[in-house]
């Protein structure tokens, strides 16, 4: 590590990475900077890559801490400074396309960081293979009048169903209020096929414990449950990532555990700075995810189930063009009015 005015260069993965600015307070609740920021993601690098190693990534860049204004950037280009950023073409849900950066290895993480950007917005597939959506992220997200103790009861409801079906399926707090469960999947299928078969695991857990969880894309509809987001996983829809921090004033991570602890994990306990000493005393959780890639084949068998007897599409969301066996884009309140 070198030290020059106020530039740290941090020697990572072979490239010199500069933290400019290094003791700019991005977590004033916290005290935590810029570079406390950047030694954090270096204390959970191996789980870190292993995670999204290899995959485009979207920045949220927040360049005077989480109490400033943010910005999405899609596009990243090198540059003569540091001519070895990686990037791939993507496509965002309105089709328009860009050069993305790809989380090669720790120094695109920390290039990143040094630009303000907090925690990544993830793609389901690798930029080697672009085709293939290789994630099924099952989203549990908390409305008004849900707990996170039914956000916990959500989840085993999801894994019972997952191992029911013979698949495996791997947890991380969303670093919010919510639940992500994802799983790895073989890279055969596309966007629209991994979106259909999460359509069938919001349908089907409805239909389990229809008081706990919905699969209402309205709000109106929805209640006090959980709602199972399918449409994160609409073809090139990015998710916050595993190990990422958020943008709020605990500077809480997205952290995998272990299903053994879904009745005692936390969130506002995970933090940047008690993350990296839990990696380091329990393991990562989700290290066996890649050696075991699944089939989706269970749950489009639900998916073709449900449009057999007759269901239409789940709605999409309103940047997607109209998609066919999609029901009208409109609130249901809002349709009986026009009736």
């Amino acid at each position: 590590m070198a030290k020059a005015d106020d530039v740290e260069v941090l020697e990572v993965a072979g490239q010199a990475v500069r933290i400019t600015n290094p003791g700019k307070v991005f977590f004033p609740d916290r005290g935590d900077t810029k570079l406390d920021l950047a030694r954090y993601y270096l204390a959970v690098g191996p789980a870190l890559m292993a995670a999204m190693g290899g995959r485009p990534v979207l920045l949220q860049r927040f360049p005077n801490g989480v109490t400033g204004s943010s910005f999405f950037q899609k596009r990243v280009a090198p540059t003569k400074a540091d001519p070895w950023l990686t990037t791939t073409r993507v496509s965002t849900p309105n089709g328009t396309t860009s050069d993305a950066l790809v989380a090669v290895d720790l120094a695109h993480v920390l290039w990143a960081v040094n630009m303000g950007c907090l925690g990544f917005h993830v793609w389901p597939n690798t930029a080697a293979d672009p085709e293939h959506a290789d994630e099924l992220r099952i989203d549990l997200d908390p409305g008004p009048g849900v707990t996170f103790p039914m956000i916990r009861e959500g989840a085993a409801e999801t894994k019972a169903l997952l191992d029911e079906l013979g698949m495996a399926g791997h947890a991380k707090t969303t670093g919010n209020r919510g639940i992500h469960i994802y799983v790895r999947l073989r890279p055969r299928w596309d966007g629209y096929a991994v979106r259909a078969a999460a359509v069938a695991v919001a349908r089907e857990l409805e239909r389990r414990r229809p008081d706990l969880l919905t699969a209402a894309w309205w709000k109106e509809e929805r209640g006090a449950r959980v709602f199972v987001d399918f449409n994160q996983n609409a073809p090139h829809k990015t998710v916050f990532g595993a190990w990422s921090v958020r943008a709020n004033p605990h500077g809480q991570v997205s952290t995998p555990f272990a299903w053994d602890e879904l009745a005692t994990v936390e969130p506002r306990e995970l933090t940047l700075a008690s993350v990296p000493a839990r990696l380091s005393e329990r393991g990562d959780p989700w290290a066996a995810v890649s050696a075991d890639p699944q089939s989706l084949e269970p749950l489009l068998a639900l998916h073709e189930r449900d449009m057999a007897s007759g269901l239409m599409d789940a709605p999409w969301p309103p940047v997607y063009p109209k998609m066919p066996n999609e029901p009208p884009r409109v609130a249901p309140s809002r349709a009986r009015k026009e009736t």
